[in-house]
């Protein structure tokens, strides 16, 4: 990742922030959206249109394949964030974004035409296939419970095994499958949609931003050529770390978009809005949450920016990312909370977007690891840490 330097990235991320404000929010009361209350394909299309011809799409991938820096990616990302709209016109939304960028990096060419070039053009939606069914142990925050199974079988692969919350699957047309060969963990490329992939439902969740829900899925006796293969076998953790720290730090920078985006809104409740004879911006209560959520979203920046020139250095940066993940989605979960009660029973309607912020970060605590998960590993590695200073 060399990226184009700050200067220019800010200017992207102008560029972006106007089209968002002005062309992607208005859409937010389109009625455009599925029986789980998501946007629909069509609805997406027409906004990745718009995007394309005001040369924002993709915003993050230079037209010569070059990724901004993580630190420039988070400047553009927080803009995109502004709507919940946002990431999904510009072609930044998860899963997508992070497939994007795991491609970009350990695909072989082939694969990058096939898969990632479709990508990158907003002409296709992905899904990463990871997580299993709690009811059968199967994989979660513990990756390495995966149960999904892949055999050999001549010049092909044979997947079998069941997947939960995968995001985007339904309607999606790429898929990258985590299934567990005699050699350990394995990424598997594949088209969809496929009938040997069923999806056998698509749960009602908290969220609704992302397209296609979080389905539970059953694979059986999938079929996939060796060169669809990332990598070879039992990489398949390895690859994922790849995608893991950078990944983590996108949701938190589309989501600090999304919270500033919140705090605007109650901002502008609290100076409008009289109460006990004068603006409740007046009021020490309201006023003081407010103060505290300048706080919180300027220390999320902060946390965001610090993790990025980790990972730009070179480093996978895990317990970096495990920390901005804690710090962020815990930031702005107050965030989202207070611009709630800051406009009582106008926070918990649909009339803005504020509730819908409180929702999305709720699930967002849970998302690439529950904060418990984060800090029991950090804890795990403050005891390796002290081990080492005092053999």
């Amino acid at each position: 990742m060399i990226g184009v330097g700050e200067a220019a990235a800010a200017e992207i991320a102008s560029r972006v922030e106007k089209f968002v404000r002005d062309i992607v929010v208005p859409y937010e009361k389109d009625a455009r959206r599925d029986h789980h209350n998501a946007p629909t394909d069509e609805l997406i299309q027409e906004l990745r249109d718009k995007a394309r011809a005001a040369g924002v799409l993709t915003p993050h991938i230079l037209p010569d394949g070059r990724h901004l820096s993580q630190r420039e990616t988070a400047i553009v990302l927080r803009m995109t964030g502004l709507s919940p709209l946002g990431p999904l016109a510009c072609n930044t939304n998860a899963p997508d974004e992070g497939n994007m960028f795991l491609l970009g990096r350990v695909g072989s060419p082939e694969i990058k035409e096939r898969f990632l070039k479709p990508l990158v053009a907003g002409k296709a939606r992905s899904a990463f296939f990871m997580t299993e069914p709690a009811e059968e142990n199967g994989a979660g925050s513990d990756p390495s419970m995966m149960r999904t199974t892949a055999a050999r079988d001549g010049s092909h692969w044979v997947i079998n095994g069941r997947k939960a919350f995968i995001t985007g699957a339904h309607g999606a047309a790429i898929g990258i499958v985590m299934a567990k060969s005699e050699d350990g963990a394995c990424m598997f490329l594949v088209d969809l949609p496929d009938p040997a992939i069923r999806i056998e439902r698509v749960p009602n969740t908290i969220d609704n931003s992302m397209p296609g829900g979080h389905a539970v899925i059953t694979i059986d006796n999938l079929r996939v050529p060796s060169d669809q293969m990332l990598g070879r076998s039992g990489e398949g953790f390895t690859y994922a770390q790849v995608r893991l720290s950078p990944a983590r730090l996108s949701h938190c920078m589309r989501w600090l978009g999304a919270c500033q985006r919140a705090h605007e809104i109650a901002t502008d409740y609290a100076n409008r809005r009289h109460a006990f004879g004068k603006p409740l911006i007046d009021h020490e209560g309201v006023g003081f949450m407010l103060a505290d959520n300048l706080l919180d979203l300027k220390q999320s920046e902060l946390m965001i920016d610090w993790c990025a020139d980790v990972l730009d250095s070179g480093s996978l940066g895990t317990a970096e990312s495990s920390m901005a993940k804690v710090a962020v989605s815990e930031a702005l979960m107050r965030v989202a909370d207070r611009c709630v009660q800051v406009m009582g029973g106008t926070g918990v309607t649909d009339d803005t977007i504020v509730e819908q912020v409180f929702r999305e970060i709720r699930a967002f605590r849970i998302y690439d690891g529950p904060t418990e998960v984060h800090k029991w590993s950090l804890a795990k590695k403050i005891k390796r840490d002290w081990k080492a200073a005092h053999p």
